[in-house]
C-alpha cells in the first residue's frame, strides 16, 4: 500500500467523521431539551419545564404540553443571540467544507492534479475546523451560563439543568474539530508546502517512475552499424578534399 492509498483512506475517514458531526450539530436546532427543570407541585402531579434557543415549554404528568415562543428578539439576553449566530455559522461552514472535500478528495478525481486536490482538501479541513470550533464555543457558552446560574445562591429565578441537546452538540462539534484538524494536517503537508520544484519528488513518492527512467541517456546511445560497409567507405572518400594540383596546360 503506497502513500497515496493511505492518504485516500484517511480522507474518506475524516469526511465521514465530519459529516456525522455536522448532522449532529444540525439536529440540535429543533431539539427542545437544551435546558430542563422539574417542579413538583404536589405528590401526584409534577411539571417539567424545558427550553431551547427559540421557545419555552411546560409539560405536566397528565400529558399536557404548552410551548410559547420568545415574544421579542430585542428582549432576549445577548448570549442567546450569539449562540444562534455561532451555530448557524457552524452549519454553513460545514456545508461548504463538505463540497470542498468532495471536490478535493483523491477518490473522486474532480480537482485536477494531486497538488490542486491537496490544497482544496486543506481548504475543506479549515472549514470543518472553524465549524467545529464555532459550535463548541456556542454549546460551551450556553452550558456554562446554565451551570453558573444553577450554582449561584443569589439567583432567585427557576434554575435549570443541562439538556440532551448540549451533549449531542458537544459530540458533533468534537467530531467536526477532530476531522477538520486531521484534514488540515495531512493536506497541508502535501499541498501548502509544495512548490513547482519539488513536484517531481512528490510524484516519485507515489511510486511513479522518474523522467530519467523514462528517457534513455544520451551518453549511452550509440548509432547502430550500417549494413552496407561499402557505402560508408564511399561516403568517407567523397568527403575528403581534393588535394591534386592541375597545371594550366591540362585545361587546354
Amino acid at each position: 500500500m503506497n502513500y497515496r492509498t493511505v492518504i485516500m483512506y484517511v480522507e474518506i475517514g475524516c469526511f465521514l467523521c465530519c459529516v456525522c458531526g455536522w448532522i449532529l450539530v444540525c439536529s440540535t436546532m429543533p431539539i427542545e431539551y437544551w435546558t430542563y427543570s422539574e417542579v413538583a407541585s404536589s405528590v401526584l402531579t409534577s411539571a417539567h419545564m424545558y427550553s431551547n434557543l427559540w421557545k419555552d415549554c411546560t409539560s405536566d404528568s397528565t400529558g399536557m404540553t404548552d410551548c410559547k415562543g420568545f415574544p421579542s428578539m430585542l428582549s432576549l439576553q445577548m448570549y442567546i443571540h450569539l449562540c444562534r449566530a455561532l451555530i448557524f455559522t457552524s452549519i454553513i461552514l460545514g456545508f461548504f467544507g463538505a463540497i470542498l472535500a468532495l471536490v478535493g478528495m483523491k477518490c473522486t478525481k474532480l480537482g485536477g492534479s494531486d497538488i490542486t486536490n491537496a490544497r482544496i482538501t486543506f481548504a475543506a479541513g479549515m472549514n470543518y475546523l472553524a465549524s467545529g470550533l464555532c459550535a463548541m464555543f456556542a454549546f460551551s457558552w450556553y452550558g456554562n451560563r446554565i451551570i453558573s446560574e444553577f450554582k449561584d445562591p443569589n439567583y432567585q429565578e427557576q434554575k435549570f439543568e443541562l439538556g440532551a441537546a448540549l451533549f449531542i452538540g458537544w459530540g458533533g462539534s468534537t467530531l467536526l474539530t477532530a476531522g477538520g484538524l486531521v484534514y488540515s494536517i495531512f493536506a497541508g503537508m502535501e499541498g501548502c508546502q509544495s512548490s513547482p520544484n519539488d513536484q517531481e519528488s512528490l510524484v516519485s513518492s507515489y511510486g511513479a517512475p522518474s523522467p530519467d527512467e523514462l528517457e534513455p541517456s544520451k551518453q549511452e546511445y550509440k548509432q547502430p552499424p550500417s549494413p552496407l560497409p561499402d557505402a560508408e567507405d564511399k561516403k568517407i572518400e567523397s568527403s575528403k578534399p581534393l588535394t591534386k594540383a592541375y597545371s594550366k596546360d591540362e585545361y587546354v
